[in-house]
C-alpha cells in the first residue's frame, strides 16, 4: 500500500496545547491514525485495539469519542468527502473567465497536497472492493466531482455531450496519473500544461490563465 510517516499525536506535537486531565489522545488522533491505518493496510486493519496499542491507550478511551468502529469509519468516509470531493466541486466552482482559467481551477487540487489527499481516495477505491455500501458511496463522489468538471465545460459554451466526455477525460487522467505513481518534477510536469489544455478543451490556452496558475504552482509548499 502507501508508505506515509506515522502521524503525529496531539501529546508529541510542541505547537498544540498540552491535553488537560487524564486525556491522553484526541478525537483526531484517533482519526488520523485510523486513517493512516486505511491508507498503509487497508481498511480491515482499522480495529480499535490496534489503534490503542499504537497510540498506548487503553481502547476504552475510544469511546470517549466513538459509538463503535462502524461510526469510526463513517467518520473515515466523511472525512475523505471533504478533503477529496468537497474540494474539487469547490475549485470547480470557482469564476473563471475562460476554459483554460477554469481548468486550472480543477488543477489546483491535484497539484496542492493540502487540497486533495490521493493516497486516501485510492484507500477508500480499495475499501470499496469489498464493501458494496461503500461502493455506492464511491460512485457517487465520482459522480459528483464528474458533474463539477462538466458544469465548467458547459459554462463555457461546450455542448453538453461534449463537456461530459471532456470532463470524463480530465478527471480520468487526473486520477490516472496518481494510480500509476507517475515519477516526474513539477518542472517537467508543468511544462506539458499547455499541450495538455489543447488536448483537453480543443481550444489553445488562454497564456493569462497558463502564467497565473504557474505562478501559484511556484509558491505552493510541496514540504
Amino acid at each position: 500500500m502507501f508508505n506515509h510517516s506515522a502521524p503525529i499525536l496531539h501529546r508529541d506535537d510542541p505547537e498544540k496545547e498540552p491535553l488537560i486531565g487524564h486525556v491522553k489522545v484526541t478525537q483526531v488522533d484517533w482519526l488520523n491514525m485510523a486513517r493512516d491505518v486505511l491508507v498503509n493496510e487497508g481498511a480491515g486493519e482499522v480495529k480499535i485495539l490496534t489503534l490503542a496499542n499504537r497510540m498506548c491507550v487503553s481502547r476504552s478511551s475510544f469511546y470517549w469519542y466513538f459509538k463503535d468502529r462502524a461510526d469510526l469509519m463513517a467518520a473515515l468516509l466523511d472525512e475523505w468527502e471533504v478533503c477529496n470531493t468537497a474540494q474539487i466541486v469547490k475549485y470547480c466552482q470557482f469564476p473563471s473567465e475562460n476554459i483554460t482559467h477554469a481548468l486550472c481551477n480543477f488543477f489546483k487540487c491535484f497539484v496542492d497536497i493540502k487540497k486533495f489527499d490521493w493516497a486516501l481516495d485510492f484507500a477508500v477505491r480499495e475499501w470499496s472492493r469489498r464493501d458494496s455500501s461503500i461502493r455506492s458511496r464511491l460512485d457517487q463522489a465520482d459522480s459528483d466531482r464528474i458533474m463539477a468538471v462538466t458544469e465548467c465545460f458547459v459554462r463555457h459554451g461546450y455542448a453538453a455531450a461534449d463537456a461530459d466526455a471532456r470532463a470524463r477525460i480530465v478527471y480520468f487522467m487526473q486520477l490516472g496519473y496518481h494510480a500509476l505513481e507517475v515519477r516526474e518534477d513539477m518542472t517537467t510536469r508543468m511544462s506539458r500544461l499547455e499541450p495538455y489544455i489543447k488536448g483537453f478543451t480543443g481550444q489553445k490556452p488562454h497564456a493569462d490563465a497558463v502564467c497565473a496558475f504557474l505562478r501559484d504552482v511556484e509558491n505552493m509548499d510541496y514540504s
